[in-house]
């Protein structure tokens, strides 16, 4: 702790050897003996604009923070004839998602998690960023404009239609049926390779296989959210100094390099900031997709589509319930680790960092 002494926040005069207070000191002081009558009336003041905060708080601790309470039951015991004798389980339920009986179907269902979160980062992180590059090149408004909305669309498209949309494209043959029933693509793909492996002997078509579903599952997500995504990285790219162009163009420099030296240093900034947080949500893959996409374990490509959420969802036994709660608290914490870890790492290297 700091010593403090009348020298650090008060003047003394030699001569007399008294203290005074700085003119300064006395307005720091005055501002903080008033500081929560002006934070009062300030509120007062913009009532109207703190009004709009409260459906936000309201959002937030009803389905925020109420429902942390659940996450208690990953510490209770599910089965209810123990559970009236021994409420409390501890880290009981995480030993056997860890190295109980429940361990190898959890550690599939997180490597699986782990490899599409992945490869949708390391695919799907660049693309927005791409189109909003893109974007700035185009010089007509109206053509810029109608461009924009038709990669945002698939945004509002919903789940199940996209869905539909893939699992109609990528058919294939039912039970022996005739060509016409097979998806587009899976045609295309058939006649490329010159096989009928692609798009005649696999009932259900592409998705339903562990070869390519999590490419066509890949693919699918950057139609859905890059056109999206890409609006943060575009408002930074046109609030890019223009005579930074000119700089650039006067020494020399094309559109390349344009780009190179002038626009992805100006929006580096923002492009960690939102890495940081694509890498905070890497392991959140959610379940409504993928269990269109795989409704249960009958299905050919289960063993790659079966992640964390779909394997919690799937425990409907009370008894085993807390196992699966137990294993979406350790994929939340492991993407708090990855938010703090790639935070301090942005930090030390480029002084740029989320908090």
């Amino acid at each position: 702790m700091f010593k403090l002494k009348c020298d650090d926040f008060l003047i003394r005069d030699e001569a007399t050897g008294q203290y005074t207070m700085s003119a300064e000191q006395q307005v720091r002081d005055e501002t903080e003996r008033n500081k929560w009558k002006t934070t009062g009336f300030t509120i007062l003041k913009d009532w109207r604009l703190y009004l709009m905060l409260v459906p936000m708080i309201l959002v937030y601790v009803l389905w925020k923070y109420l429902p942390m309470y659940e996450l208690t039951a990953a510490f209770r015991f599910g089965n209810y004839e123990i559970a009236t004798e021994r409420p409390w389980a501890g880290l009981y339920n995480f030993n056997e998602i860890f190295f109980g009986a429940s361990a190898l179907e959890f550690w599939r269902a997180f490597r699986n998690t782990f490899i599409i979160a992945f490869y949708g980062l390391l695919f799907g992180f660049p693309m927005p960023i791409i189109l909003a590059l893109f974007f700035n090149e185009v010089k007509s408004n109206i053509t810029r404009s109608v461009i924009q909305v038709c990669v945002y669309l698939p945004k509002f498209i919903s789940t199940v239609i996209v869905t539909s949309l893939t699992l109609a494209l990528f058919s294939g043959n039912q039970n022996g049926g005739e060509d016409s029933k097979v998806g587009v693509i899976s045609q295309l793909l058939g006649a490329i390779s010159g096989s009928d492996v692609l798009h005649g002997a696999l009932p259900g078509g592409l998705v339903y296989t562990t070869q390519y579903f999590r490419a066509i599952y890949i693919v699918t997500d950057i139609w859905e959210h890059a056109g999206y995504d890409s609006i943060v990285f575009f408002a930074a790219v046109i609030a890019v100094s223009p005579t930074s162009y000119e700089a650039a163009q006067i020494d020399g420099a094309g559109k390349m390099a344009q780009m190179r030296y002038v626009v992805i240093p100006s929006i580096l900034s923002t492009v960690i900031i939102m890495l940081i947080m694509k890498i905070g949500g890497l392991l959140s893959v959610g379940y409504e997709k993928l269990y269109l996409l795989c409704p249960s374990a009958t299905y050919g490509n289960y063993e790659v589509a079966n992640v964390v959420s779909t394997w919690a969802n799937g425990l409907t036994d009370p008894s085993t319930q807390a196992f699966g709660i137990a294993g979406e608290m350790t994929n939340n914490l492991i993407g708090m680790i990855l938010v703090i870890g790639s935070n301090a790492i942005a930090r030390k290297a480029s002084d740029v960092s989320l908090y």
